[in-house]
This record gives structure tokens, sequence and C-alpha cells, in this order.
């Protein structure tokens, strides 16, 4: 049986999974998930945010928490910040699972986990992982002393032991809502990702519009390595917003654990409905924030341009009109793109960025009756005829809209596939114009044939 995300969501039992690095937190993260939702690698502390996930083991549903390995004695900057992540996931849960390495056994940084835990008075499952065959016995002896009954031997990378995961987890959970709380209408989020290049801003960006820290940021590049999704309201409307990892140059990705963090972040742009390029005042618009701004409108989302840094720019002015004359020249497929100068920073125009996500979502959604399309191509077609071919001019027949985000039009006409491309353009700007659907992508197919809306 497969729950659905929804359902998860209402009715899941929330788990944090907590431990030192490389211990396979992250791996049955994943199993959990269903698929592989978190960055997994051989590198100890590839994850430093806390990741939230929906799943399920057997017919329990359940809300994780993946969330970094700390070390007493780390070099890295961001460990302070890392802590404070983990902290919030154990307050958060409902029950904590404890993993250690079944095979190293218990270690000292094992220990100071375990001290950590014992005070925060929630429920702890202790899993002994990485004991495929009699591979963790000694680990798991080792367990017992750490003071939270039985371990559980688990392999996370094989499934092996999950049964026994269930019956421990099943006595925390409480089942489903009331019938009033089930009753409650629950509006979809707004699916919205934040992408750019490396050290633009992106996760300050969204630490300011969610209103704390929730992700940690840093003046080095590539602080964020998995796609980080977190859910918050703005203005009634819910939003699943995901911070993703800065995507560079194909070319210059070398490393597999950034190979892999560019392609969690591709993957985010597939599922958004409205996504946030960053761009740095500083250095704006340059090849590689074009070429993502291609990707997006390619997938047929949403783009909003998040222009940040803005207060290190003197000429602001001048600077809004050359990149304005720059969008219309370098993405002539989508006209009116919302370009927002802002400070991530100080959180400037932060809501100005947000009402202009809401205002294209709409118009991705927006339907224009078929009535109204004909009316105005009539008007369209005789101010300017299609060209002639082969001596007869083509037969601009019947225009429709199939569906919508992205807009997506039929136009029926005679000789389709000899109709030039300027003139498909020409229909397409003059619908942007006449129907407001400024910003977004628009298709449009081209057929030959019969009216199919008509009995002519």
């Amino acid at each position: 049986m497969t729950l659905s995300e929804a359902f998860c969501r209402k009715y899941g039992l929330k788990v944090a999974i907590v431990g030192r690095p490389n211990v396979g937190k992250s791996t049955l993260f994943n199993r959990l998930c269903g698929k592989r939702m978190a960055i997994v690698h051989d590198l100890p502390g590839v994850t430093r945010d806390r990741k939230e996930a929906f799943g399920q083991l057997g017919d329990l549903p359940l809300k994780l928490i993946d969330t970094a390995g700390l070390e007493d004695k780390s070099e890295d900057p961001l460990m302070e910040g890392m802590k404070t992540q983990v902290m919030k996931a154990l307050q958060d849960a409902d029950v904590i699972i404890f993993m250690i390495d079944g095979r190293e056994g218990v270690t000292p940084l094992d220990e100071a986990y375990a001290t950590l835990l014992r005070k925060t008075k929630k429920p702890i499952l202790l899993l002994a992982n990485k004991c495929e065959g009699k591979k963790g016995i000694q680990g798991i002896a080792e367990a017992w002393g750490l003071g939270f009954g039985e371990p559980f031997p688990l392999s996370s990378e094989h499934g092996l032991g999950l049964d026994s995961l269930y019956e421990a987890l099943l006595p925390f959970y409480k089942g489903p809502l009331t019938e009033e709380e089930e009753g409650e209408d629950e509006t979809a989020p707004l699916q919205l990702a934040i992408v750019g290049r490396p050290n633009v801003g992106k996760s300050t960006l969204l630490n300011q519009l969610i209103g704390h820290e929730r992700v940690l940021t840093g003046p080095e590049a590539g602080v964020t390595r998995d796609s980080i999704a977190i859910e918050w309201e703005y203005k009634d409307q819910p939003i699943r917003l995901v911070d993703t990892a800065g995507l560079r140059k194909r070319a210059k990705v070398t490393e597999k654990l950034e190979w892999l963090a560019t392609s969690e972040s591709l993957s985010a742009v597939q599922y958004a409905q409205v996504v946030i390029l960053v761009i740095d005042a500083t250095q704006p618009l340059e090849k590689q924030d074009l070429h993502i701004a291609s990707q997006v409108i390619e997938e047929g989302r949403c783009l909003v341009l998040a222009l940040n840094k803005w207060d290190l720019i003197p000429n602001k002015q001048e600077l809004l009109n050359h990149l304005n004359a720059r969008l219309t020249t370098a993405l002539p497929q989508v006209r009116g793109i919302p370009l927002i100068p802002l400070s991530a920073l100080t959180g400037k125009n932060k809501d100005k960025l947000l009402d202009a996500v809401l205002t294209i979502y709409e118009i991705w959604n927006r339907r224009v009756p078929t009535s109204k399309l004909n009316r105005w191509l009539s008007g369209l077609v005789a101010h300017h005829p299609p060209p002639l071919v082969a001596g007869r001019r083509i037969k601009i027949k019947y225009l429709t809209q199939i569906k919508t985000r992205p807009p997506t039009f039929v136009l029926f006409c005679s000789k389709s596939t000899e109709l030039p491309d300027s003139y498909a353009k020409y229909v397409i700007n003059g619908m942007r114009e006449a129907f407001g659907l400024e910003g977004v992508p628009i298709r449009l197919t081209l057929r030959s044939g019969k009216n199919p809306y008509t009995d002519d």
C-alpha cells in the first residue's frame, strides 16, 4: 500500500533521525521516503541542513527529518549552525531515531550524542546500522551500555530490520485526526524553488522570506548541498519553498558530490510551479544566469528574477534599464519576466518578490474563453493576414486553449506546416498583450484540418 503525501502530511508521526557522521542516516531517510530525497555519499558530513520529507513504513505515515552528523573537533565553520539545526529537529520530533554504526561499535562521539539526547525527554529508539549478517554483533552488545534499552539491528542500505522498527514506532502513532480536523479544507501549496549560481544569496533570501534561520548560510560557495523544502504561508497562500545548491557550468562540475547536488537542483526546477532565479546585482545576467533561466522556461515554469545585493549598486536605474533590454534580446520567448531588486541580507523588497510570485502564478493558471480568443483572432488576422504559400494565402480557422500551467493553445489553419515561425510568434505575442499573459511561457501548437468545435 502506498500512502499519499497529503495523508502523510496530515496524519504522519514526526520522526527525527540523528547520529554522528556517516552512520547511514540519509540512507534510512531515503528508504522510508521511498525515493532518493537526500544526497548519500561515502564522504562524512554531506548533510548540513535538516531535511524534511514525507514517507511511510508499512501502513504507518511518517514525517521524516534527516539531520547533520555532528563532530566534536570539526574544522567546518558551519558546525555551530548545524548543531542548531539538529536541536530544532529534536525539539520538533515525536520520536527520535538514534543511529550508530554497528560494525564500528560505540564511539566517544556516540556517547556524547547519547548524553545530549537524554536531555530531550523524547522517546528514543536506538538503531545499530550496517548489521548485515553477523557484522554488527559486537556493536549491538556495546550499544546496550548507552541506556536506551534494546538496540535494533538494521541495514538501511539493504532494508533489513525494518519490521522491528515498524513495531517499535507503532505505539507512538496516535492515529488519524478527528472528523472535525479531517474535514478542514487544505489548499495545495504553491511549489516554489529558489535557484541560481553559487554564493548569490539563495539561502539568505530563503531565511528572510520565512522569517527565521532555517538553512545554513556562509560567505563561502557551496554551503547548501541538499535541496531543502520548507512549508509556510504568505497572504493565506500555502507555499512549499525549496532552497537548492548553486548551479555552475556543467564543465566545471567535476566532483561526484557536486554533481549529485546539481542534479537535485535541476529536479527541484522540474517539480516547481514558480522558480525564483537569484542574480548577483554586482555581476548581473552572466551566461550561466541566462542558461538557468532558459532551462526554467523550457520546463514551462513561471520565472521571477530576484536581483540581490541591490544595496551595493550606485546607478540603480541605469542598471535596471540595461537588464530589461538584455532580457528582451536574450530571452525573447517570454516577455515581461518580473525583475525584482532586493537585498536578501536586510529583507528589503522581499514582499514585492512574493507578490510577484503570487501574481505570475495566477497568470500561469489563467484560462481564456474560446469565444473571446476567436473574436480577438479575427481582428488580429484582419490587421495582419498570414503570408501566401504557392500563390494561396494560409487560412487561419480557429484558436482554443487546451490547458493551463503553462497556458497552451492550438491554432487550426490550412497548411499548418508551412505557417512561418514568425507568424506563430506574432500570434503568441498578441495573446500575451491582449489577455495579460506577460511573463509566463506560452505554448502554441499548429494543426491542419476541420475545426473540431463546429458541425460545419
